[in-house]
């Protein structure tokens, strides 16, 4: 009887696995076929089918078949001893492979983000976003660990506790090369500044070089590279002047108090001409301000707009609108005013 009982379970053992098995070929190869047809229907689509499409490319052929089989045989076989290492296995197969797949799909999405798009010149900020990659994976993958773990069957609350313990131990030990890191990466998202922008930061000034995981290099204009802290940095107040739309210039003019008084009425106007007249340059104001000691003063203001920023280009412009101006009061036959004193001597 025991013999007939054990022949009989053996009989139903193998057919049940080999429907199990005969099913999960049929399926994979179902899916094998959508997967296809999908993926070349998707490709070069727009952001969310991009997504579905590395879904679909990560899906490993074999952990697929894997999944599928150990599904079948876990509700097939679930009054026998072996269904919970099935069901083990077939949790850790999933796990494994979820995690890759959101590994994939947030990295993409990583590279993809307008906060973190940097050109092929910027190499040195393509750093701090390699870390953020480097976390992401780690928390994807730790978090996967951690699911398998304890689906094997080992408790993992005390392991979770000595991890944290551990973790709060290093971050008070290494707390400042942490608050420059994570400066590092506030600098790629926020952006106050990036590589080649003029900064001034307190008594430093200079062209950013490198945006490094700790420290960011600025060359000044004196020729020595300063090297600042990350966190120092962002916990000061950054003068950015290369995003400036337009640069503000200001000119006083002096002229001798000799000056006819039609002339004099005539200097504001010449000055808006010649501004006018120049590329580049936008014409705000020309007054009499005040009279001198040794000159009567005139006030100049107008806005130069450089692609870039470039300072070398904005000093042309503004020396382009002074060579204007001397010309034109050489012309007029205005004198310009220098510092003088007349001494007045009374006889008796």
């Amino acid at each position: 009887m025991n013999l007939s009982n054990l022949t009989s379970n053996y009989v139903e053992v193998l057919m049940l696995g080999g429907f199990s098995l005969i099913l999960s070929i049929i399926l994979y190869l179902f899916f094998i076929w959508s997967k296809n047809r999908t993926i070349n229907y998707i490709k070069d689509k727009n952001n969310f089918l991009a997504v579905l499409n590395i879904t679909l490319d990560r899906l490993h052929n074999i952990a697929v078949l894997l999944i599928l089989f150990l599904f079948i045989t876990k509700t097939l076989f679930q009054n026998y001893s072996f269904a919970s290492v099935v069901n083990t296995l077939l949790y850790i197969i999933f796990f494994i492979q979820f995690a890759y797949i959101v590994d994939g799909i947030l990295v993409h999405l990583i590279a993809k983000s307008n906060k973190l798009k940097t050109s092929s010149k910027k190499s040195a900020v393509k750093n701090a976003v390699s870390l953020i990659k480097f976390f992401t994976r780690s928390a994807i993958w730790s978090i996967a660990l951690l699911l398998c773990i304890e689906n094997i069957g080992i408790d993992i609350t005390a392991l979770v506790a000595g991890l944290g313990i551990g973790g709060i131990a290093i971050a008070l030990a290494a707390q400042n090369i942490l608050g420059d890191l994570f400066a590092s990466l506030a600098i790629v998202l926020d952006k106050p500044f990036e590589i080649d922008d003029y900064i001034v930061v307190g008594e430093m000034s200079g062209t950013v070089e490198q945006i490094g995981i700790k420290t960011t290099r600025i060359r000044a204009l004196s020729g020595e590279e300063l090297v600042c802290s990350n966190a120092d940095l962002l916990a000061s107040r950054v003068r950015n002047y290369r995003r400036m739309k337009e640069r503000r210039a200001l000119i006083n003019i002096g002229v001798v108090y000799q000056t006819p008084y039609k002339s004099l009425t005539k200097i504001p106007n010449f000055i808006e001409e010649i501004i006018k007249k120049t590329e580049n340059a936008r014409f705000e104001r020309a007054n009499f301000k005040s009279l001198g000691d040794s000159s009567l003063l005139f006030e100049v203001v107008f806005y130069v707009s450089v692609p870039g920023n470039d300072y070398i280009e904005y000093m042309n412009i503004i020396q382009n609108i002074n060579y204007a101006i001397f010309k034109k009061f050489e012309d007029e036959k205005i004198d310009f005013a220098y510092p003088t004193q007349t001494l007045h001597i009374a006889k008796e």
